[in-house]
């Protein structure tokens, strides 16, 4: 994918769209987001999760939401700190130790765990995109246009659905 095309999928930036159009087309490559209903509903998810590509981090208050994440077993939150440590952090954001845990893995980040802001390079902000994509099935889900299960699956709910449906519409365009 040209920066060009990153461009007019999702909205963000040239500049943005220069430096970050490498890692996302060599993270679908690699996890199979191959088809151009693939590549599209990625692009907006990723879009919309990332402000048009300008945070790799949360953006922490913390929040009502964020003080919750402290000593939450199912995100392996089980060390004091490990909230805020275990931000959502990548394209996607992963949040929690486990998950921490589960992408430092699946990507060799054998020190994810000690440097957590690791997930904000450029790369592994990608690649851990397309690693969740991939492992929690949403290839097939955009296989079978159910956008609405992709926006549930990232974010358990529909938070942000018009825009992500919007990028999605433009993503689509710009891929065609």
């Amino acid at each position: 994918m040209t920066p060009e095309t990153l461009h007019e999928a999702i909205g963000c930036t040239a500049e943005r769209a220069e430096n970050w159009a490498q890692p996302i087309t060599e993270a679908m490559e690699e996890y199979e987001i191959n088809t151009p209903e693939r590549q599209a509903a990625f692009l907006a998810q990723i879009g919309h999760e990332s402000g048009r590509l300008k945070y790799v981090r949360e953006i922490w208050g913390p929040t009502e939401a964020q003080k919750r994440y402290e000593g939450r077993q199912d995100l392996g939150n089980t060390q004091p700190g490990d909230g805020k440590r275990f931000m959502g952090r990548g394209l996607i954001q992963v949040t929690g130790r486990a998950n921490y845990t589960s992408v430092g893995a699946a990507l060799g980040l054998d020190d994810i765990l000690d440097h957590p802001e690791d997930l904000e390079k450029p790369e592994h902000a990608a690649r851990s995109a397309g690693w969740f994509w991939k492992t929690h099935g949403l290839n097939e889900l955009a296989d079978a246009g159910d956008f609405i299960r992709i926006t549930r699956r990232i974010n358990g709910g529909v938070n942000g659905l018009a825009e992500r449906q919007a990028l999605l519409q433009t993503a689509t365009e710009a891929l065609a």
